[in-house]
């Protein structure tokens, strides 16, 4: 069944997915409702900056609120219609998750509560919410499929997603309500978080100063780039999750259900190692940059490695912008926005 929607809810609508699937789907003629808390995780004038692009979109609405605020969320409900529900809002970052767990304990598990509750209540045809490839944990098996069993996270952001997943599929049991999860392989493209490798490394070259390059640049990363992940989203939100008539508890299926709820990888099919990684960001900006070798950090993960048979199949898409296409256009947002010279 696919989904025809007027009006959308997108949570996180600041942050770096969230703002440019609200301009995406402005473009389309949607109306977009977009909350967002602007926590201080990272710069918030970036975060500000994108709302401004939204601004000027007709049909485009913020309202600033945290969703573990469980009557704030719920007005916006009450007052608005919303055909599709897009959760993007969370407390992002693996090795930020051993410093402040608390943080992930209210933005993933209290304030996805809400928004399930929200939906549930006020009858939403489609709640689509993002995961993670850090849902897979010490697996090994490559590539990553989502009918792999994904019981053993290494961090509690990885924890948190998963429960996601649990809370989604239990609410799509109990009320039939349709529950599509989004484990996004690695982002990056302009606009993006100043958290991810990209832009640590674009800007410490361009400044002169240290990389640090962990587990001795022995990681592989699935790099999606933006737009990819957006057309995925765009694809999913409208298809409604059909319960699997095939779907057996003798050997259950963790990427099906017998309910309304289905899970896809959005990656690039193609995993690539850290140090071909920075040796790409290094020709593009025309510097070379200075390494400092790390082992592997608590909660990472060696490698990541989407199989997006799933997304193929079901909605015709996948992702195909080649890394040194995404670097390029990063950088060329980077120096722009943040008025650095060079090439």
């Amino acid at each position: 069944m696919e989904l025809k929607y007027n009006s959308v809810l997108v949570t996180g609508a600041a942050g770096f997915i969230g703002f440019h699937l609200s301009k995406r789907l402005l473009e389309e003629g949607c109306q977009v409702m977009g909350i967002d808390n602007l926590n201080d995780y990272y710069d918030v004038s970036l975060k500000e900056a994108r709302l401004e692009k939204l601004k000027p979109f007709q049909k485009f609405s913020f309202v600033r609120m945290d969703m573990a605020q469980r009557e704030d969320l719920e007005k916006i409900f009450k007052d608005v219609q919303f055909d599709a529900v897009v959760n993007l809002a969370a407390q992002a970052g693996v090795r930020y998750s051993l410093k402040n767990p608390h943080a992930y304990v209210q933005a993933n598990l209290v304030g996805f509560v809400n928004i399930l509750e929200c939906c549930r209540h006020y009858r939403v045809k489609h709640l689509v919410f993002a995961s993670s490839s850090s849902v897979y944990g010490a697996n090994t098996k490559m590539p990553f499929s989502v009918h792999h069993n994904v019981d053993h996270p290494v961090s509690l952001y990885a924890a948190s997603k998963k429960a996601n997943e649990l809370l989604a599929h239990t609410y799509s049991h109990l009320y039939k309500l349709p529950c599509t999860g989004l484990r996004f392989f690695t982002v990056y493209g302009s606009w993006g978080r100043p958290d991810m490798a990209l832009f640590l490394f674009t800007k410490a070259i361009l400044a002169g100063e240290t990389i640090k390059v962990f587990n001795h640049g022995k990681m592989q990363r699935d790099f999606t780039y933006i737009d990819d992940i957006v057309e995925g989203v765009v694809r999913v939100m409208k298809k409604i999750p059909a319960p699997n008539p095939d779907w057996n508890g003798d050997s259950p299926d963790p990427g099906t259900s017998y309910a309304p709820y289905k899970v896809y990888n959005i990656g690039n099919n193609h995993p690539v190692e850290l140090t071909e990684f920075i040796a790409m960001i290094e020709k593009t900006l025309g510097k070379t940059a200075q390494k400092e070798f790390l082992d592997l950090q608590p909660g990472d993960v060696p490698a990541t490695y989407a199989d997006i048979d799933d997304l193929i199949r079901d909605v015709g898409f996948k992702p195909s912008t080649p890394l040194k296409t995404g670097i390029e256009r990063f950088i060329s947002w980077y120096r722009d926005y943040y008025g650095v010279k060079g090439r």
